[in-house]
């Protein structure tokens, strides 16, 4: 059977082990498991939300409303924006997808870091864009700017805070670096773990508001999936200048999001205190990963989200960490795929990260 050629040179995308794979694979009490792969928010979410789902259950029959107007009306009174500017997508994955679509082709360049967010590249691969990529491990915009010169690309990802790795890019810096770039340039920022990036630094803060309102060749990527505690509903969303929006909408499906997945989300921005409190207990958290790091003197990249990333000497190997953690019930993320020799951990409750520490003793 014949499939389409672009696909031989993909990879599929590999996401975080499941707690039920584990069970099944090790024969571990789903009790005994800790999960600490994917940056989930170990809070789950707001209670609110919780109360909120059971009442929408009954009308499961009826389609959502696809104007998604409840939500789009939060999110624009969160932001500042109007709802024209504004597309929800199935996790802010699909709103990469709509845009890869819309923008690029077969004579394309995408321009993305050397170590980022996967689906950048293998939604670029759907439509047989050609990859750009630094030599930089963090955003050097110095050398992206160097690259947009020699290579004009179609699109450039700057991902900030950046997935795996864990840093961000000063907001000045990314304003005076996009000010640089031609408006037939798309450049999207992706916000997944902003909400984290503004409360540890104010100067890694950035708002959708003073991009859509400064430069007609941006869109913003948000997701529900981190801070909110909603990644089972896979609800994301875009913020761009309207035109940008207009034809991304081409590209949307019907009904591309559930019900539920609509008043999960629209719920949780109205709980802010739960989102600010389950941050501010990350990065107390996050404080023990890099006394242990330094206790350990294993290399730690400093983090604006809610995971830490560890990188080890040649005489340890993250495969082999990973997988002796695995065996022992926690799930973290290797990153040797990305070339790196280094593990992703979600930072987890009290109780998840001393089981974390004590394995990580004894294996590591």
């Amino acid at each position: 059977m014949r499939f389409n050629k672009k696909l031989e040179n993909i990879k599929t995308y590999e996401a975080g082990k499941p707690i039920e794979l584990v069970v099944r694979e090790f024969g571990i009490e789903p009790k005994d498991i800790v999960k600490l792969a994917s940056n989930e928010n170990p809070h789950g979410c707001s209670p609110k939300v919780q109360e909120a789902v059971k009442e929408i259950v009954a009308n499961m029959a009826l389609y959502p409303d696809d104007s998604m107007m409840k939500l789009k009306d939060g999110l624009s009174q969160r932001f500042d924006v109007a709802g024209e500017n504004i597309i929800i997508g199935s996790g802010s994955d699909q709103v990469i997808e709509f845009i890869m679509h819309a923008k690029a082709d077969e004579s394309s360049k995408i321009l993305i870091n050397s170590v980022t967010f996967a689906m950048y590249e293998i939604y670029a691969k759907h439509v047989g864009a050609c990859i750009v990529r630094t030599s930089s491990q963090e955003h050097d915009l110095e050398e992206f700017y160097a690259l947009y010169k020699e290579h004009k690309p179609e699109i450039i990802f700057l991902c900030t805070p950046n997935n795996p790795t864990g840093d961000a890019i000063d907001a000045e810096a990314l304003l005076e670096f996009v000010a640089k770039i031609d408006e037939d340039t798309l450049v999207v920022v992706d916000g997944a773990y902003m909400e984290y990036a503004a409360f540890r630094d104010e100067k890694k803060k950035l708002t959708p508001k003073e991009l859509v309102e400064k430069f007609s060749n941006v869109i913003y990527l948000g997701t529900f999936s981190k801070a909110y505690g909603l990644g089972g509903m896979r609800t994301g969303y875009g913020i761009a200048e309207r035109k940008i929006i207009q034809e991304l909408y081409k590209l949307r499906p019907p009904f591309n999001i559930t019900t539920l997945s609509l008043e999960a989300a629209s719920i949780a921005l109205e709980d802010e205190d739960f989102v600010q409190n389950s941050i501010k207990d990350c990065f107390e958290q996050m404080q023990r990963y890099e006394d242990f790091a330094r206790e350990k003197k294993i290399d730690i990249i400093k983090s604006y989200t809610n995971f830490v990333t560890l990188c080890f000497d040649e005489e340890k190997n993250s495969k082999e960490i990973a997988d002796k953690l695995l065996r022992r019930g926690m799930i973290v993320r290797d990153l040797s795929g990305y070339e790196m020799n280094a593990i992703r951990v979600t930072v987890g409750t009290s109780s998840q990260n001393d089981r974390f520490f004590e394995l990580a003793d004894e294996l590591i």
